[in-house]
């Protein structure tokens, strides 16, 4: 492992902590995608990507799920630039806030098919990344 490689690893027992201790929408909404059963796209939760740590990835469709709760609304900024630096890397953002997962589940998995079969299938290589991740 590189020393570069190395350093980004601190990110993965953050990712086994936050499965641990999963919202209410996002269990419902891993109930939904887990095991392929959402139109049979692999999907990961808590999944690590370079500093990050995205609530749900459909790495082959390079799709991101973001659920937001209350802390969202104070950290406007610091999402903004996390998505601009996964954005560069080749990935699309979608977010969808708790209650919308409560409400409408149906709704935001349609949207996640719909958003996942615009996106071509990609090789498992990683694209290139800005320097620093």
């Amino acid at each position: 492992m590189t020393h570069e490689h190395a350093e980004h690893r601190h990110n993965v027992p953050a990712a086994r902590e936050l499965r641990g201790r999963q919202t209410a929408a996002e269990e419902r909404l891993w109930q939904a995608l887990r095991s392929r059963r959402l139109a049979d796209l692999k999907s990961r939760r808590q999944h690590p990507i370079g500093p990050f740590v995205a609530d749900f990835c459909c790495p082959d469709r390079r799709l991101i799920v973001e659920l937001d709760g209350e802390v969202h609304a104070r950290q406007g900024e610091e999402d903004a630039a996390r998505e601009a630096m996964l954005t560069t890397a080749g990935y699309l953002i979608m977010r969808f806030p708790n209650d919308a997962v409560t409400a409408d589940l149906a709704g935001v998995l349609s949207a996640i098919h719909a958003a996942a079969a615009a996106q071509p299938p990609r090789p498992g290589v990683a694209p290139l990344r800005a320097s620093g991740w």
